[in-house]
């Protein structure tokens, strides 16, 4: 049994996770272990459960919390660690192998040790930041850690980061310092020397241009927020690059190319906007794409590697097609020239993107130029243009390459957003392929582009109960299989409501699942919420679908979902009823309609719900007023 603290407070034993529920012995444990195997005072530790103004009780209530903690424990088999009553408070002991943050410092230590083998020490550094897992005790409501204690760990991570970038750059890897740098000089504004080594990153990589700008971005924000200059070492390195002079070799491994590895882009830098990018880029958006081309492991704004889908099932029979599709050979002639489209579409958190990044995986071997995530919409929803899109992808793409790369665009709006990016046909070697998950059918980019096209339904039952299990642990389902296959109908096999109902039992573990299945069952739609992040939702995920109808679409797609199934019966050319048949089919071109049977289209009882539900609570209003 593992603790972790470097992201969400949570137990581990192998795969199996359990994150703990926010609570006040979650609050003691957190305390506890940010200061293991070393005494803490009670009276830090009641700040640190109930913060500075404690009830009269908090010493007594300290001595439940340790109490449930160690019933916590015994549940879940931690042996070999102990809280200990010790004079004047309490302790906790932990190894390095128990507990992540013992396992980060002691890397790093050995890290440092290596400094006579820079190979060595950037592994062994990789090694401790791989052990970060998110942000910083999420799940603890403690304001005195978060006050205390966090930041002292964020800089912590940050010196870690600082060096591996020193150490690539030392090594001329400068093309992968950037994947690193690029998203620290976001969200750390104020960081110095992440920007130099940034600068000197994209000026030793050939971007003089983008180096400067970037110099000049920085100048501005110290200015224009802290009222200071750039330290003397970032004008000095603005007037070395000015004079052209040589800041050392990038050395062969600096066309290293992404080749398969998943570096997430952190949403701070994919909800960016494109203006962050002060770099002027006039390369036309039909060209962006042509040629065979290497990606650049740069996580710009929109635009990065593609990354990991945790606990991704089902879809063997769907990621098989689409594996086939993407490798195999193509047919000699001109058309070997053209880029291989294929089109992962269906209603919206249906998991188009997920069965796009998984199968990238799969198949990365037979794309050695590697592989990139566009991201065609804003965090807000709103649709980016090709030509921003295409700014951002040039900055990813480097000299052409051996090999293919693979694209994927991701929650593409409408074909005429998406055909810009596709390159003519070239002899200059081989074109990329390219994935386009939209939840629009997208006939007429089919029609002038050609490509193949997967339409995803919601999960079988078998599929469901494989999620659930992937998530939750054989454990916890397999004591409860008729409640966990219960849920799963609670939740129509729609796999976005099965990944949110899995992350709010993850965070009860204590919580049965036939209990589950009452709680659920009394308000599907409110409980399919995430309470610590209200975006990730059934309801917000439908909500923001139907925003993007047209509102004569939305008004006729109301009108279905209100009524009876019967709106949705085929009855011929002659009688279409109060909703047209060319409206149907503009509803299920946009992944609001599945085919039926019963009838030739039907609506998933969760958005039908759903519509019902904002119709019943727009009433309620309307009559108050």
């Amino acid at each position: 049994m593992r603790f972790q603290l470097l992201g969400p407070l949570a137990l581990a034993d192998g795969p199996d996770t359990v994150v703990l529920q926010p609570s006040k012995p979650a609050n003691l444990l957190a305390a506890l272990l940010l200061n293991a195997n070393s005494t803490v005072s009670a009276e830090y530790l009641q700040r640190a459960v109930w913060g500075e103004e404690q009830p009269a009780t908090a010493r007594a209530a300290l001595q439940t919390c340790v109490l449930r903690l160690r019933r916590l424990f015994a549940k879940h088999g931690v042996t070999g660690t102990a809280i200990e009553a010790v004079p004047g408070g309490y302790r906790i002991t932990a190894e390095p192998p128990t507990l992540d943050l013992l396992g980060f410092r002691d890397q790093v230590r050995r890290a440092a040790g290596l400094d006579r083998d820079p190979e060595a020490e950037l592994h062994a550094l990789r090694d401790a930041l791989a052990l970060w897992q998110g942000a910083l005790l999420a799940n603890v409501r403690s304001e005195v850690l978060h006050r205390d204690e966090v930041p002292r760990l964020a800089e912590e991570r940050l010196r870690a980061v600082e060096r591996v970038c020193d150490l690539l750059l030392g090594l001329g890897r400068c093309g992968e310092a950037l994947v690193d740098l690029w998203t620290a000089t976001r969200v750390y504004p104020g960081h110095e020397r992440f920007h130099e080594q940034l600068i000197e990153a994209l000026y030793r990589t050939g971007r003089q241009s983008q180096a400067l700008a970037e110099y000049r971005r920085v100048k501005g924000f110290l200015l224009e927020e802290l009222g200071v200059d750039p330290s003397p070492s970032l004008r000095r390195l603005e007037l070395s690059i000015l004079r052209g002079e040589d800041l050392g070799s990038a050395g062969p491994d600096a066309s290293r190319v992404i080749r398969g590895e998943t570096v997430p882009l952190p949403a701070a830098a994919a909800a960016a906007p494109a203006s962050s990018v002060a770099v002027p880029v006039t390369t036309p958006a039909a060209a962006v794409l042509a040629g065979g081309v290497a990606l650049a492991p740069a996580a710009v704004s929109g635009v990065g590697p593609v990354p990991a889908v945790p606990h991704f099932t089902g879809r063997t029979a769907e990621a098989a097609a689409l594996a086939a599709r993407l490798t195999e050979p193509a047919a000699g002639g001109p058309e070997d020239h053209r880029p291989l489209t294929v089109l992962v579409s269906g209603a919206p958190g249906i998991g188009k993107s997920a069965l796009a990044q998984h199968v990238a995986r799969l198949v990365r071997d037979a794309f050695p130029a590697g592989q990139l995530l566009v991201r065609m919409t804003r965090a807000d929803g709103e649709p980016r243009t090709a030509d921003e899109v295409a700014a951002e992808v040039a900055l990813a793409l480097r000299e052409p390459g051996e090999g293919r790369a693979l694209l994927i665009l991701d929650d593409v709006v409408d074909a005429d957003q998406v055909r810009p990016l596709l390159p003519p046909v070239s002899a200059d070697g081989p074109e990329p392929a390219v994935v386009v998950t939209s939840r629009m059918g997208l006939g007429g980019l089919i029609a002038t582009h050609g490509g193949w096209v997967q339409r995803l339904t919601a999960f079988t039952a078998a599929e469901s109960y494989a999620l659930l299990l992937a998530t939750l642990g054989a454990e916890r389902v397999e004591a409860e299989p008729r409640a966990a296959r219960q849920l799963a109908v609670l939740c129509g096999h729609f796999p976005a409501a099965l990944r949110i109902l899995t992350a709010r039992l993850l965070t009860r573990p204590g919580l049965r699942l036939a209990d589950a299945v009452d709680w659920l069952g009394d308000d599907p739609l409110a409980r399919l919420t995430l309470t610590d992040s209200p975006d990730h939702s059934v309801t917000g995920l439908f909500d923001r679908a139907l925003d993007r109808l047209d509102p004569r679409l939305s008004e006729a797609f109301t009108h279905l979902a209100q009524g009876p199934p019967e709106l949705l019966a085929d009855r011929g050319p002659e009688d279409e009823g109060p909703v047209p048949e060319a409206v149907r089919e503009q509803l299920a071109d946009a992944g609001l309609l599945e085919d039926g049977p019963p009838g030739p289209y039907r609506i998933h009882d969760l958005l039908r719900a759903h519509v019902r539900r904002t119709a019943r609570i727009r009433d309620r209003r309307t009559e108050k007023v």
